[in-house]
Formats: C-alpha cells, structure tokens, sequence
C-alpha cells in the first residue's frame, strides 16, 4: 500500500479559516452523510468478499477497486478536516487521485483462506487491540498537532513538515489496518507509519 499526501510549499490562509470555522457544514456533515451510506454498502461488499475469498481464495475485482474508491474518498476528506491539503475533497468514487491525496493498494492474486478466517474470529485481538492501543495515542497527539498547526499556517503560511509527517504517518498507519482487517491483503500492518 503506497498512501501520500503532498505537503504544499505554501497553504491558503482563507481556506484554512473557512475551513476551520464552517469546515464542518460544508465538508464533513455532505461528506459523512454519503460516506455513511457509501460505506454500508461497502461493509456488505466486505462480507460478500470474505464468504467469496473463504471459498475461491480470490478476492473479487470489482469489489476491491469500490473498496479501495471507498478509501481514497475518506483519505480526501481526512486531508481537508486535518488542514493537509487545500482545496475541496471530490465527492464520490472517483476512478482518480487528486492533486495532493494518492492511495495505491495492489490487487492480491490470491488471499490466504486461513489468514482470513483467523482475521475474521480473532483479528480484533491480534490486530484492533495492539495497533489501535497505539493509534488512539497517535491519533491524539495527532489533533493537539493538528490545533497548532493551524496557527502555524496562519501566521506563517507554511505547515511544518514534520507535523504533516506525523499526522500522515498516522493516517497511512490506520489504513493499512483498515486494509488488513478488509481483506484486501495478507500483509500484517508493520507498528509504524512510515512509507
């Protein structure tokens, strides 16, 4: 999984205000409100292609590329809420990335039928817990960063890079777990968020 978000020589202060004080009606509220139906189709899909991979070993095509459209759609939208990247998040399971936001996920030719019975009985013990330990820490770090690098951009018009490198990192660490735990790989997400 190759997950990036370009880090702008300069931000927009307007975009970031607007964002910061009405980001939440005009980005997050449209945004959730189809993601929320998107991504219960996508949990149904999800099962449809677990029952498929206990019985092929092959994860169906066209349910991994709607899952991994899925998630580049969330990816855009975590990019704006997290002031990574300027301009507005596309709606809908666009066949592209954006300018700042890519998500590349390699289609697997076969998927471990026991490896995935073994996620789907016990993968919240060996992978929720210990990963998402973790992650809520990272994810906490990742809002007070987040605050700061607000003012930051503010006066200075530039976010500071190892701020983006962490809150990215983050992001890139929780979806390969998503990506794990979905099936879409056999891979086990290293304790890291480096690329």
């Amino acid at each position: 999984m190759k997950l990036t978000i370009t880090h702008q020589e300069q931000y927009s202060r307007s975009e970031l205000l607007l964002r910061s004080i009405f980001g939440v009606l005009y980005i997050t509220l449209p945004h959730a409100f189809l993601l929320f139906f998107v991504g219960l189709w996508g949990l149904i899909l999800n099962f449809v292609a677990f029952i498929t991979v206990v019985f092929t070993g092959e994860y169906p095509k066209s349910i991994f590329e709607f899952q991994v459209q899925l998630m580049r759609w969330k990816l855009r939208v975590n990019a704006r809420i997290y002031n990574l990247s300027d301009g507005y998040p596309a709606f809908g399971l666009s066949g592209t990335d954006e300018e700042y936001t890519q998500l590349e996920v390699p289609y697997p030719e076969q998927i471990s039928r026991s490896l995935v019975l073994l996620r789907f009985f016990f993968g919240v013990i060996f992978v929720g817990i210990p990963h998402g330990f973790v992650l809520y820490f990272r994810n906490i770090i990742g809002v007070f960063i987040s605050f700061f690098a607000l003012f930051a951009v503010l006066f200075t018009g530039e976010y500071p890079k190892s701020w983006h490198r962490f809150i990215v990192g983050t992001m890139r660490w929780q979806f390969r777990v998503g990506i794990y735990l979905a099936y879409l790989s056999d891979d086990y997400p290293p304790f890291t968020g480096e690329a």
